[in-house]
């Protein structure tokens, strides 16, 4: 069924919703090239849920966590220096979520071409993008869109 049926039911089935987006393998990414002008009621959060995730004023001094790799590889390091940097990313994963890594060692060029890579994968044909949506977590490679879709309340508009 096509998204736009779905948003004209009179009662608002979710659950139908988002197999429907889901099932176009096409993401966020998909919606903009199809032109939708309205936001689809998967992306809305509901009205009494709103205020829970507001956390105005609670980061106005935003930092990302920053983590120093210097020297992690050196089989002369200390094992205590090693279990701190072990520790600051667990403690960046389990509070932020996202963490910045610095002295990694991988070469600015690797980086950049990386990008360049994904960003040609992003700007393939729907089609192209399909044959590489999955929600299987062991594929090697895959790509999908919010992956708790199906378990949110109001999905996110991006694609991963």
């Amino acid at each position: 069924m096509h998204l736009s049926v779905i948003n004209k039911m009179t009662e608002y089935d979710r659950a139908l919703e988002v197999k429907a987006f889901d099932d176009t393998k096409a993401g966020v990414r998909g919606l903009v090239e199809d032109g939708v002008t309205k936001l689809p009621q998967i992306f809305v959060t509901p009205p009494d849920r709103i205020n829970e995730n507001k956390r105005s004023g609670e980061c106005k001094d935003f930092d990302v966590p920053i983590i120093d790799l210097e020297g992690i590889c050196d089989m002369g390091r200390d094992a205590g220096g090693r279990k701190e940097i072990i520790n600051q990313l667990r403690d960046a994963a389990e509070t932020w979520g996202f963490f910045q890594v610095v002295n990694h060692g991988i070469p600015m060029e690797i980086l950049d071409e990386m990008l360049r890579a994904v960003r040609m994968f992003h700007e393939q044909p729907k089609e192209e993008r399909s044959k590489f949506y999955s929600r299987d977590v062991t594929r090697k490679v895959r790509y999908n869109c919010n992956f708790d879709l199906y378990n949110s309340e109001a999905a996110n508009w991006r694609t991963l």
